[in-house]
C-alpha cells in the first residue's frame, strides 16, 4: 500500500492506477476534483442498480437486455469498490 497517498477514482490508460499525495489541510483542485468524480460515479451506480433491478423484474427483457445491465453493474461496481477502498485507506490512516 502507498502510505499517505489518496488513490484516484480513475486510472492511467493502461488501467494502473492513480494516486494523489493530498494537503489534507488545504485541499487542492485535483483532490476537489476527484471528490466531484466520486459523487458523480455514485450517482451514475445508483441509477444503474435502478435500471439493473427493472430488467431484472421484466420477464420480457432479451438477452441483450440483460448483458447490457450486467456489464454496465459491473463497471459500476469496479468504481464503487474503488472508491471504497480509497476511503477505507484514509479512514484507516485517521481513525475511525
Amino acid at each position: 500500500m502507498m502510505e499517505g497517498l489518496r488513490l484516484l477514482p480513475w486510472t492511467t490508460a493502461d488501467g494502473k492506477p492513480c494516486y494523489l499525495d493530498p494537503d489534507t489541510a488545504h485541499p487542492g483542485a485535483l483532490s476537489l476534483l476527484a471528490d466531484s468524480v466520486e459523487v458523480s460515479q455514485l450517482g451514475s451506480a445508483e441509477e444503474v442498480l435502478a435500471g439493473s433491478r427493472a430488467v431484472l423484474g421484466d420477464a420480457a427483457a432479451g438477452e441483450r437486455a440483460v448483458r447490457f445491465a450486467l456489464t454496465r453493474a459491473a463497471e459500476s461496481l469496479e468504481d464503487v469498490v474503488r472508491i471504497a477502498v480509497s476511503r477505507g485507506r484514509r479512514i484507516g490512516e485517521d481513525g475511525p
